[in-house]
Formats: structure tokens, sequence, C-alpha cells
């Protein structure tokens, strides 16, 4: 009998709470596991930092979310390989298999030129699945849109083994996630459950609360049997309080429950 997909819970979600508080909100609430994202929060560039935290609260580490964000730009130096090398090793020390990147930027066009390659080496090399994420064309209006990554938004459209579908960058693009995800097939490796709406702004609204159909995607998972990660990485920041946030962490939680079939402990 398959098994059904962790449940993750991303330390994104409860910015500007730390990473340490997202540890916290995931072992309360009963997430299967925690994604690390390396950013402004120092604790999240710490490896030992991350690896106490992960023992201390009981929880697995699925994945790490390499640093490559507009305002992470700088995070563990300005070389993008580099950021790629030292993700690796935090997960290797973390217990992680997948570590989550995003294509470069227009700008970057040394670190575009062997994108693809370098991505297949860097998992050869260390044996970690590097699944990169859909991202979206920059949308200035309904009718202006630049493309703002190299060698492209989709991830369909390239060869890479392993590959992440974000429902908010769906929304963006305007792009169907069953649709890529039938594209990718066994590619797939990793979801950021979230939701958004067809506009300029990347939401990551809690699952349902969007217009991505969040339901029927899990629902497809669970019928292609989907053996990744399902990661919820939401946007907390305009909660009014702790037990605001909470209670969308839980909602959110509730939701990838009911629709993966995993019945609530």
């Amino acid at each position: 009998m398959p098994t059904s997909p962790r449940i993750g819970l991303s330390t994104a979600s409860v910015y500007p709470e730390s990473s340490a508080h997202a540890f916290t909100y995931a072992a309360r609430l009963g997430y299967d596991a925690v994604e690390v994202m390396v950013g402004i929060d120092a604790l999240s560039q710490q490896t030992s930092a991350v690896k106490q935290l992960s023992e201390h609260h009981g929880l697995p580490i699925s994945a790490i979310h390499s640093p490559c964000l507009l305002f992470t730009q700088r995070v563990w130096g300005s070389e993008p390989w580099g950021k790629l090398q030292r993700s690796a090793e935090m997960a290797h020390a973390v217990g992680a298999e997948v570590v989550v990147v995003h294509p470069p930027f227009r700008w970057q066009k040394e670190y575009a030129r062997d994108f693809v390659n370098g991505i297949a080496a860097l998992e050869e090399s260390t044996g970690i699945a590097f699944a990169v994420e859909n991202m979206y064309p920059w949308r200035a209006s309904s009718r202006r849109a630049m493309e703002m990554y190299l060698p492209g938004w989709d991830p369909s459209e390239e060869p890479y083994a392993n590959t992440t579908i974000d429902l908010s960058h769906a929304a963006i693009a305007q792009s169907d996630p069953i649709l890529m995800a039938e594209r990718l097939g066994p590619r797939l490796r990793h979801i950021h459950l979230t939701d958004g709406t067809a506009n300029a702004k990347d939401e990551h609204l809690v699952p349902g609360r969007g217009v991505m159909n969040a339901a029927e995607f899990l629902r497809h998972l669970v019928g292609i049997g989907f053996a990744g990660e399902v990661v919820l990485e939401i946007n907390t920041r305009k909660c009014n309080d702790r037990a605001e946030r909470e209670r969308d962490l839980r909602e959110s939680l509730e939701f990838a429950r009911e629709h993966l079939g995993v019945l609530s402990t």
C-alpha cells in the first residue's frame, strides 16, 4: 500500500518570527517535517543550530531552500554556485535529501549560462536532489510581462531531474499546476502547497483561499502516487498576532491532510 507524502512546514511561513518559532509551531500542530528557508534569520544560516532544532523537536528536515531570493542575494556570499554547494552541505548534515533552488535571474548571465548542466553536476557530486522551482513572468499589469529568469521560469521545459511546483508562483504565471505536473512526470520531487490569484503578487495564501484548485491538485498527486514532499509555504505576515498565525498554519495542515487522504492523529 503506497504511503502518503509527508506534510512539512516551511520556516518562511512564520516570518517575521524566526526559524526557531517555525519548529515550535510545526511540533505543536503536528506537522511531519520542516523545510528550512536559508534567509536573513541568522539562525537559518547555521547548520549546527538547525540540526539542534530538528533534534530538540523530534522533527526531520525535509529540504533546505537555498538563499536565492532577491532579498537573500548576499546570504552566504554572492557567488551562486558556492551558495548551492553550501546548501547541499547543510542538507547532508541535517539529513535532508532535497535542496530547493530557483532558476537564475536574467542578469546572472554567467550563472545562467550553464545552469542546467551545473545542477546535474551538483546532483552527481553531492547525492542531493536539487529541485528547481517554477517561477513566473514579472507582470507590470495584466497585459505586460517581463521574462526575468534564465533559462526560463517553467522547469518542465528543461531536463532537470528534480523539480518543485509552487502554487502561488503558478497563479502569477497563470499556469495550470496539474498540467505542469503531468509534463514533469516522475521528475516532480517537491511541492510548495499554497494558493494565489491571477494577479502580479506572489501572495502565498492559505490553500483553498485562492483560485488554484489546490484541493484538486492534491488529489491529482494522490492519483499519480506522488512520493515526494508536500510543504506548506504560506504568508502569515499580515496576521494580527500569534494566535491568528497558528490558526492559519493549522488550517493549512488540515487542508493538506484532508485532500491527501491523511487522517489526523
